[in-house]
């Protein structure tokens, strides 16, 4: 039997509407026993204390508990990513997969999944959470019948962080954690989180690998990873995107890495060859073939953006996440011609210092019969 994807962008007027999929889960638009994931956008800070993604995932997993049975339900990787800063638009990105008649199609989307075990928080930003990832990518790429780590486009994962009270049941235990902040967790966790992608996909050696280089060595990194961190798991949701033998349908996806936070043109290569080539703006009439837009956004270590100044990491009142995922949604969406884009901030070892991961997923053209 052959597979299909299919993938469902829907905005969201808070992060508790659900109304919008569930009309579509009634009407049979959306199958629940096929899916796979969801990413959304919450309107939180994006910070530790942002409690929208929990919010936005007890709901869904609430809606999905009424239409599919419960253990089936806690599979669905629900991945929220906080903050819509400037323009970015609230909403969620639905991917499903169904057994379909018909030929496989190469480059067809392949969708696959894994969660890893919970996470031991002495462990959170070091070389066991790096292995644990790097195990759970691979699972991940098995589901999805990718064999060969160059067919992975994107890699999306949503990773715990540490609090006060995580931290203390580690030092109750005698043990220490890497970092007792839990601002600083959230960055450590991605890192570790990426670099485990990285490893799994054969971009980084992992005997070269040691827990000084995870978050510090910013030379290391994948060019199709994408880690979330939120205060509401303590296991690793992992959601790998790509194509492989035995999957069909329209869509297709492809990436670029951007090396900086205005470096469109890698985006722009990647819808080309999508047949999205525009010298501008994307026409209206092509808006409507893409998809999902999904990136990674990072303000630059050096503070200085092609030799210009910065203040995104000197302000202490805005985290600068929340600064970087503002300016790279506009760039992107200048590009694009709308905000509804999962833009995630935080880009430790995804992409280049300054830069990030950015998959296209849009529907292909076909002549009429």
């Amino acid at each position: 039997m052959t597979r299909q994807a299919f993938v469902h962008r829907i905005a969201t007027r808070a992060p508790d509407d659900i109304q919008p999929l569930e009309a579509m889960l009634v009407s049979g638009e959306i199958r629940a026993p096929g899916l796979v994931a969801i990413l959304g956008k919450t309107e939180g800070n994006g910070c530790v204390n942002d409690f929208t993604r929990g919010f936005a995932s007890r709901a869904l997993k609430d809606l999905l508990k009424r239409h599919m049975p419960a253990a089936e339900a806690e599979a669905v990787c629900i991945v929220m990513s906080g903050g819509t800063e400037g323009a970015l638009s609230p909403h969620i990105v639905v991917f499903e997969r169904r057994d379909v008649e018909g030929a496989a199609e190469q480059g067809a989307l392949a969708l696959g999944r894994a969660r890893t075990v919970d996470l031991p928080f002495e462990h959170l930003g070091r070389l066991e959470q790096v292995d644990m990832v790097a195990g759970a990518v691979k699972a991940a790429m098995k589901d999805a019948g990718i064999a060969n780590a160059s067919d992975v486009h994107f890699v999306q994962i949503k990773c715990p962080l540490l609090t006060l009270d995580r931290i203390a049941e580690v030092e109750a235990r005698g043990a220490m954690t890497a970092t007792r902040d839990p601002l600083k967790s959230m960055g450590l966790s991605r890192a570790a989180s990426s670099l485990g992608i990285g490893v799994a996909l054969g971009e980084i050696e992992r005997a070269a690998l040691t827990h000084d280089a995870i978050g510090r060595d910013l030379t290391l990194f994948s060019s199709r990873a994408s880690a979330s961190a939120g205060v509401e798991l303590i296991d690793h949701e992992i959601v790998v995107l790509g194509a492989a033998p035995g999957w069909r349908g329209p869509l297709r996806i492809a990436h670029g890495v951007m090396g900086d936070s205005i470096d469109i043109e890698p985006v722009r290569m990647a819808l080309a060859s999508l047949g999205l080539a525009s010298p501008g703006q994307l026409a209206a009439p092509d808006r409507t073939r893409l998809v999902a837009l999904l990136a990674k956004a990072e303000a630059g270590s050096t503070g200085r953006l092609r030799g210009h100044r910065h203040t995104m990491l000197d302000d202490s009142d805005i985290s600068s996440t929340r600064h970087a995922r503002g300016f790279v949604a506009g760039a992107l969406a200048s590009l694009v011609g709308h905000a509804e884009l999962y833009v995630s901030g935080g880009a430790e070892h995804q992409g280049p210092d300054g830069g990030g991961p950015v998959a296209i997923i849009a529907t292909e053209m076909r002549n009429a019969p």
